[in-house]
C-alpha cells in the first residue's frame, strides 16, 4: 500500500475538525480592542455612508489601510445581517482555505499524507489559530498571498500553466490593495534564475519566447492595483474635499514606504522573529530541530518542491526584520511556506522518540501551567489576578474562568502521564482541541461585555436617559461602535484637550439633554471627577469612564483657553 495515501474520511474528518476549532466562540462575542472594533466600525460607516472608496472612523477619514477587508466585512454583514454574527466570517473563511491550499500543494507536490502534515503543522500553531479567530486584516492578507503562492508554485513546480500564474500575479496585487504587502508571494521568485543555473528539479524547461508572457503576468500584478488608485485619485481630487488629498498622500506614501522604513511604532530589535516562530509557533516550531538536516539535505539534492517554500518562507522572515518596526503577525504569511517545506519530513520526525519526548514535555509544562494558574487564582494568591480582575471591570464571572484554567490543566496533565510518549501526538491534538474549544465557548463570552465596551455602552445609556445625547471624549472605537442611543463626537486623531474644547461648547448649546462621557486620561485634569455633576460609570479595556455634566467642567474653561478649534 502506498504509504502516502490516506482514507477520504481522515482528510474529512481533518477539516471538521479544524473547523470546530476555527468557528468555536462564533456568534459569542463583540468585536475587541485594539483593531477589532476600528475596522468594523470603519465596515459599518461604509455600508451607512454609501462611501466605498474613502473609509471613516467617526467623522474622520481613516487612511491607515486599503479597503478591500472593509468590504470583505460590510458584504458578510450584508449576507448576514448581524455585526456579531458577521465580523468573523472573513478569517473563518479565510482559515479554511488557507488549510485546504496549504493541504492541496502539499498533496501535488508529494502525496495526501504530506500535503495533511502540512495542514495539520499550520493548524497546529498557535499563532495561526489565535490570529484566525479574530477580525484581523492578516487573515485574509494570509489567504491572498498563500492562494497567489499556490497558483505560482504550480506553475513553477508542476506547469507551466500561464493561467495560473496569471492568475497568482492578480492576486498579489489585490493583496497590495488588502494590505501594502500583499506583493510578498512575488518574492519567491527573486532566486528563479539561480535555481535554473543550478538545475533544481523539478522547473519546467524555459521558453525564450517567454519573456512577453512575464510581462503580462506583471501587468495582472499591477491591474487591481491601478483600478483601485485611478478611483481614488479621480475621485479625491475632484471631489473638492482637502481631507481626500490628504487621504492619498497618507495611503500612498505613509502608510507604506515611510512606514517601512521610519516606522514611528512597534519598534523591535532584528531578532525579534526569532523569538516569535519559536513561541508563537509551537508545537509546529518543535519540529525544527530535526527539520535543518533534511532541508539542508533537499538544498544538496537541488529539490526545488522544498527549496522553493522554504526559501520564500525565509525572505518574508528576512524582509520583515530588516524593518525595526515589527509585529508578530507580520511573518504570519511565512507560515504555510514552512509547513510546505516541512510537510514531506512530518511523519518520519513524528515517530522520532526524541521529538515525542520533546512533545509530551511540551503538553505537560503547559498543562501544569493551566493547573498551577487556575488553583492560584481561585485561591487568591496572585496579586496581579486581582489588578486584572479591576482593569477589567470583571466581577464574580472571573471565577467561572480560574475554574476553566483548572480544568483545562488537570485533563491535560492526566492525559500526558497516561500517555507518556506512547499516544503524544493524539494527546496534543486533543489538548489543543480542548483548549481553543474552552477559549471560544467559555472565556469569551465571559470576557465580552467588558472587553467590547458592550457593558458600559448599555451603562452609560442607562444612566444618561433613552433622549439624551451622550458626546464622547478621549473615545475608543470600541465606544462609538456599541453606542446605544444618541452620540457625537469631536475627533479620534484630535488631541483630548481639543476634543474636551469642542465638547464643552457643544455642551453648553443643550445642557439639559445633553452629556459627555469621557475617559479619565492625562490631558483631562481639569474635571473634578468624583465631585458634582459626575457620575462613574465603571472600567472597561483598562479604563475608567465618567459620565459629565456642566457643573463638573468650571475649572475647564480656563484650562482650555490655549487649545486649537
Amino acid at each position: 500500500m502506498n504509504q502516502g495515501a490516506l482514507k477520504p474520511s481522515t482528510i474529512i474528518w481533518f477539516f471538521v475538525i479544524a473547523f470546530i476549532i476555527l468557528f468555536s466562540g462564533f456568534g459569542l462575542r463583540d468585536p475587541w480592542p485594539a483593531d477589532e472594533p476600528r475596522f468594523v466600525l470603519v465596515a459599518k460607516q461604509m455600508i451607512e455612508s454609501g462611501n466605498w472608496l474613502f473609509p471613516h472612523r467617526g467623522i474622520e477619514l481613516y487612511p491607515d489601510k486599503p479597503p478591500v477587508y472593509f468590504w470583505l466585512l460590510s458584504l458578510s454583514y450584508l449576507v448576514i445581517g448581524s455585526w456579531r454574527w458577521s465580523f468573523l466570517l472573513p478569517s473563518l473563511i479565510s482559515g479554511m482555505l488557507v488549510l485546504f491550499l496549504v493541504f492541496d500543494l502539499g498533496k501535488r507536490l508529494w502525496n495526501p499524507r504530506s500535503g495533511l502534515w502540512a495542514a495539520i503543522a499550520v493548524l497546529a500553531t498557535i499563532h495561526f489559530t489565535h490570529q484566525f479567530k479574530r477580525a484581523q486584516i492578516d487573515p485574509t492578507l494570509v489567504l491572498i498571498t498563500t492562494a497567489s503562492f499556490y497558483l505560482i508554485a504550480r506553475h513553477v513546480l508542476l506547469g507551466p500553466c500561464w493561467r495560473r500564474l496569471y492568475a497568482g500575479f492578480a492576486l498579489a496585487g489585490l493583496g497590495v490593495i488588502t494590505k501594502g504587502v500583499g506583493f510578498l508571494p512575488l518574492l519567491a521568485l527573486l532566486p528563479l534564475v539561480l535555481y535554473r543555473r543550478q538545475q533544481f528539479t523539478p522547473i519546467y524547461k524555459v521558453n525564450k519566447n517567454d519573456s512577453w508572457r512575464w510581462l503580462l503576468a506583471f501587468g495582472c500584478f499591477l491591474a487591481p492595483i491601478f483600478l483601485w488608485l485611478i478611483a481614488i485619485t479621480y475621485f479625491g481630487l475632484n471631489s473638492g474635499n482637502p481631507e481626500h488629498a490628504e487621504y492619498l498622500r497618507n495611503i500612498l506614501f505613509k502608510q507604506t514606504a515611510e512606514r517601512y522604513a521610519d516606522p514611528w511604532h512597534h519598534k523591535q530589535p532584528i531578532w525579534y522573529f526569532i523569538q516569535t516562530i519559536a513561541f508563537f509557533w509551537l508545537p509546529f516550531s518543535i519540529a525544527w530541530f530535526w527539520l535543518f538536516k533534511p532541508w539542508r539535505q533537499a538544498f544538496v539534492a537541488r529539490d526545488l518542491r522544498t527549496v522553493f517554500p522554504l526559501v520564500w518562507g525565509l525572505l518574508i522572515v528576512v524582509f520583515f526584520s530588516i524593518s525595526s518596526g515589527k509585529r508578530d503577525m507580520y511573518i504570519l504569511p511565512a507560515l504555510p511556506a514552512f509547513a510546505l517545506a516541512a510537510a514531506p519530513y512530518m511523519q518520519s520526525i513524528s515517530e522520532r522518540i526524541g521529538f515525542q519526548r520533546a512533545l509530551f514535555g511540551f503538553i505537560l509544562f503547559l498543562g501544569s501551567v493551566f493547573l498551577i494558574f487556575g488553583v492560584a487564582a481561585l485561591g487568591g494568591h496572585l496579586s496581579f489576578v486581582q489588578k486584572l480582575i479591576e482593569a477589567r471591570g470583571l466581577g464574580a464571572e472571573a471565577q467561572s474562568l480560574w475554574w476553566m484554567m483548572l480544568v483545562l490543566g488537570v485533563v491535560i496533565v492526566a492525559m500526558a502521564l497516561w500517555s507518556r510518549t506512547r499516544q503524544i501526538l493524539a494527546v496534543t491534538a486533543v489538548s489543543f482541541g480542548l483548549f481553543w474549544m474552552a477559549y471560544g465557548f467559555i472565556a469569551q463570552p465571559i470576557l465580552n461585555p467588558s472587553s467590547s465596551a458592550s457593558a458600559i455602552m448599555v451603562r452609560a445609556r442607562a444612566e444618561a436617559g433613552p433622549t439624551t445625547e451622550i458626546g464622547l471624549v478621549a473615545w475608543k472605537e470600541q465606544n462609538l461602535l456599541q453606542a446605544r442611543g444618541p452620540v457625537t463626537e469631536f475627533g479620534y486623531r484630535q488631541p483630548v484637550n481639543v476634543q474636551l474644547k469642542r465638547a464643552i461648547a457643544w455642551l453648553k448649546q443643550n445642557p439639559n439633554s445633553r452629556v459627555l462621557m469621557v475617559n479619565q486620561v492625562n490631558g483631562l485634569e481639569c474635571i473634578n471627577y468624583g465631585g458634582p455633576g459626575t457620575t462613574h460609570l465603571d472600567k472597561a479595556n483598562r479604563r475608567s469612564w465618567w459620565l459629565i455634566k456642566p457643573e463638573a467642567l468650571l475649572r475647564c474653561d480656563e484650562a482650555l483657553l490655549d487649545a486649537p478649534r
